[in-house]
C-alpha cells in the first residue's frame, strides 16, 4: 500500500530505519497543520478523499480531535460521541497489570465491564487532546547569534518558550508546550487539552492482546488482538476533572466512524497518532557507533535481567503479575534495538550515509561560500563520535547494568530522601521527607523479589568483570571480588542477605525508628555497591555530556546544511520526545538521572 505518515505531536525513541534512501512517494512524518501547503494535492492524487481542513482544522472539528495522547506516549482514538476510546493492549498493558490479582487475573484472563459502574479508574492515566499548533521559530529565535555560547543559548530559548507557553494558555485550563524540531532549527507551540479521569472498560486475554510476547510490538505484520478499550470522563461542566463518581463521559468535538467494509490493495493509507522517537538525519558515524557499540552493549545487558525475568514468571503466578509490566519495559526497547542492529545492517545503513556525506561535501567543495560555512561539519562531528564512544562503556553500563538491579537503583533514589530528612532543620520538614521515603518505599517493596534481584545482580556484576572492557571495570567491583575470593555470586549472597534495603521489614523498622539514622544508610552494603559502580560514572558524565553538547550544536548546524545543500529534497521533521531539556533534539540517549551529592563528595 501506499503510505504516508502523520502525525500532530511528537516524541522521539528509536533510528528510523529508511535512512537517506530518496524519498519515495509519500514518505515521510509530516505537521498537520502544514499538510494544507505541503501535502495536500499529492495525498489526494494518492487517493486521498478528504481536505486537509478535515485532518486538521481549529475552526471546526477533524481528525485530530478524535486521536489522542494515551498516556505519556501512546496512541488513541475516540470512537463514540461518549469517550470510549481505543488503544493498543501494550499500551494499557500498565492499567490492566494493576488492576489484576491472583484472584482476578485480568491480564490472564482479559477483562469486560458490563455496565459504565464497572469501569475501571486509574489515578495518574492521562489522555491529551491537540487544541492547537503553531509554528513559534521566530519568536523563539529571532536575534539569537549564531556564535552564542550552547547554555546561554539554551538559556535564552528556554526563558523565550516560558513566556510564549503562558501567554497562549492564559485564561484557559489548557496546557501548552514548545517543541524543537529539524535539531532546534525550527519550534512549534502545542496547545493542549489533558483529561485526567481515565477508566478501563475491556481488555482481551494476554493469549490474545500479547500473542507471540514482545516481538510484535516491533515485527510486521502483526498477528495479536492488539487493543484495549477505555473512557474518558470529564466534570459536569465537561472539563477535564480529576477522578468522581460523579463525572460524566467526555464528549469530543470529533469522534471516527467504524468502517467494516475492509481494505484492498491500493488503497491509500495514512498513519496518524504519536510516533516515538525517529532520528532521519545522523551522520554515519553515530549510526556505526550505535549499530557497532551502543546497541549490543545494552542487548547484552537487558538480556541477563530478561532471561531470569521469564524463568522466574514462567513458575509462578504471583511473581507473573508482580514483574508483567517491568518485563514488558525491559523488553519493549530490548527487542527494539535487536530489530535496529538487524535491520541497520541489513540495509547497509552506513553505506548509505557515506553516500549521502560524499555528495554533500561534493556540492560543498564547489561553492565557496557553502564550504566556508559547512566544509568541517562532518570531520567534526566524526572526531566527536569517537571520543563519546569512549565514555559509552561508563555511561551505558550504569544506566542498563547498575541501574538494572533494582537494588541498586533502589539505594540511589531513597539517598535523596535520606538527604532530605538530613538537611531539614524543622519537625514538618523531616516528616515530610519520611513520609517521602517511606511511600517510595511501600511502591518499591510492592511489587520486589530480592531472590529475583540477587540472581540479575550476580550476572550483571560478573559483567561488569568479564564483559567491560578492563579498562572501564569500577574499582569497586574489583574490591568486592577480592573480599570474597573471587565470588561474586558469594558477594550478592551476602549482600542481599544482610542490607536492610533488600528487607521490607528491616526497612520499615528502621525508618519507623524514633530517630531515623543515616548512618546505617550510608553503611549498608547496598549503598556501599550503589556508590561504587556510580563513582565512575559521575567522574565521565560532565565529559560525554559537554562532549555531546558538542554534537548538538553541530547536528542542527547539520540539519540546516542538509536542506541548504539539497533544495530539490523535501525534509520532514523527525519525531522527537525529548529529556526534558528544549536545546534541542538529543541525537543520544543521554542519562536521566542527575542526582544530588552529599557535603562531603559521596553519593
Amino acid at each position: 500500500m501506499k503510505q504516508l505518515f502523520t502525525f500532530f505531536r511528537v516524541i522521539l525513541l528509536s533510528l528510523l530505519l529508511a535512512l537517506s534512501l530518496p524519498l519515495r512517494a509519500g514518505e515521510g512524518i509530516w505537521l498537520p497543520l502544514l499538510l494544507q501547503t505541503l501535502n495536500e494535492s499529492e495525498m489526494q492524487s494518492m487517493g486521498l478523499k478528504i481536505k486537509a481542513e478535515d485532518i486538521y482544522s481549529i475552526n471546526k472539528s477533524s481528525l485530530k480531535d478524535a486521536v489522542v495522547r494515551f498516556g505519556s506516549g501512546c496512541t488513541g482514538e475516540i470512537v463514540s460521541p461518549d469517550g470510549l476510546l481505543f488503544t493498543n493492549h501494550h499500551c494499557g498493558f500498565s492499567s490492566i497489570v494493576k488492576h489484576s490479582s491472583l484472584e482476578n487475573d485480568y491480564l490472564k484472563h482479559g477483562y469486560w465491564a458490563k455496565n459504565r459502574s464497572e469501569e475501571l479508574p486509574n489515578p495518574g492515566l492521562t489522555v491529551t487532546f491537540i487544541v492547537r499548533i503553531e509554528d513559534v521559530t521566530k519568536q523563539v529565535l529571532a536575534d539569537i547569534a549564531p556564535a552564542l555560547d550552547e547554555a546561554a543559548r539554551a538559556a535564552e530559548i528556554r526563558k523565550r518558550i516560558s513566556a510564549l507557553t503562558a501567554k497562549a494558555i492564559e485564561g484557559t485550563h489548557y496546557q501548552a508546550e514548545i517543541k524543537p524540531f529539524y535539531y532546534g532549527n525550527e519550534y512549534y507551540l502545542f496547545v493542549t487539552e489533558v483529561f485526567r479521569d481515565v477508566r478501563l472498560v475491556g481488555a482481551p486475554p494476554s493469549s490474545l492482546g500479547n500473542y507471540g510476547g514482545e516481538t510484535d510490538n516491533w515485527v510486521w505484520p502483526r498477528h495479536t488482538a492488539d487493543f484495549s478499550v477505555f473512557r474518558v470522563y470529564a466534570g459536569a461542566d465537561g472539563k477535564p476533572a480529576d477522578y468522581s463518581a460523579d463525572n460524566v463521559p467526555m464528549k469530543p468535538r470529533h469522534f471516527l466512524p467504524i468502517s467494516l467494509k475492509g481494505v484492498k490493495e491500493g488503497d491509500f493509507t495514512m498513519v496518524y497518532g504519536f510516533p516515538g522517537r525517529t532520528q532521519e538525519y545522523l551522520t554515519s558515524y553515530a549510526v556505526s557507533m550505535v549499530m557497532e557499540v551502543q546497541d549490543p552493549l545494552r542487548i547484552s545487558l537487558r538480556d541477563k535481567r530478561l532471561s531470569v525475568f521469564d524463568r522466574e514468571m514462567r513458575e509462578s503466578d504471583a511473581i507473573r503479575l508482580m514483574y508483567a509490566d517491568k518485563q514488558k519495559g525491559v523488553a519493549n526497547a530490548y527487542k527494539k534495538w535487536k530489530g535496529e542492529v538487524r535491520g541497520l545492517k541489513r540495509d547497509n545503513a552506513v553505506a548509505k550515509k557515506e553516500a549521502l556525506q560524499a555528495e554533500f561535501m561534493r556540492r560543498v567543495a564547489a561553492d565557496t561560500a557553502l564550504y566556508r560555512m559547512y566544509g568541517p561539519i562532518l570531520d567534526e562531528m566524526k572526531g566527536l563520535y569517537a571520543q563519546i564512544q569512549e565514555k559509552l562503556y561508563t555511561v551505558e553500563y550504569f544506566n542498563e547494568g547498575a541501574l538494572g538491579i533494582e537494588l541498586v537503583e533502589f539505594s540511589l533514589r531513597a539517598s535523596r530522601m535520606v538527604q532530605a530528612y538530613e538537611k531539614a532543620t524543622t519537625d514538618p520538614d523531616r516528616e515530610k521527607a519520611l513520609a517521602n521515603l517511606r511511600a517510595y518505599a511501600d511502591g518499591f517493596f510492592s511489587d520486589y523479589s530480592a531472590q529475583i534481584d540477587e540472581e540479575i545482580a550476580t550476572a550483571i556484576l560478573r559483567s561488569y568483570d568479564s564483559e567491560m572492557p578492563a579498562a572501564y571495570v569500577p574499582s569497586a567491583v574489583k574490591v568486592l571480588k577480592s573480599r570474597h575470593n573471587g565470588d561474586l555470586a558469594a558477594y550478592t549472597r551476602a549482600l542481599f542477605s544482610t542490607s536492610l534495603l533488600a528487607d521490607k521489614a528491616k526497612f520499615d523498622a528502621w525508618i519507623e525508628s524514633k530517630k531515623l539514622d543515616p548512618a546505617l544508610f550510608y553503611t549498608d552494603p547496598a549503598y556501599e555497591l550503589m556508590a561504587g559502580l556510580y563513582q565512575p560514572y559521575q567522574q565521565a558524565l560532565p565529559e560525554y555530556e559537554a562532549l555531546a553538547a558538542q554534537v548538538e550544536r553541530r547536528q542542527r548546524t547539520w540539519m540546516q546544511a542538509l536542506r541548504e545543500v539539497f533544495p530539490e529534497r523535501r525534509f520532514y521533521p523527525d519525531a522527537n520526545l525529548q529529556d526534558g531539556r528544549d536545546a534541542g533534539s538529543r541525537c543520544r540517549l543521554v542519562p536521566a538521572l542527575h542526582h544530588p551529592r552529599r557535603s562531603d563528595g559521596e553519593v
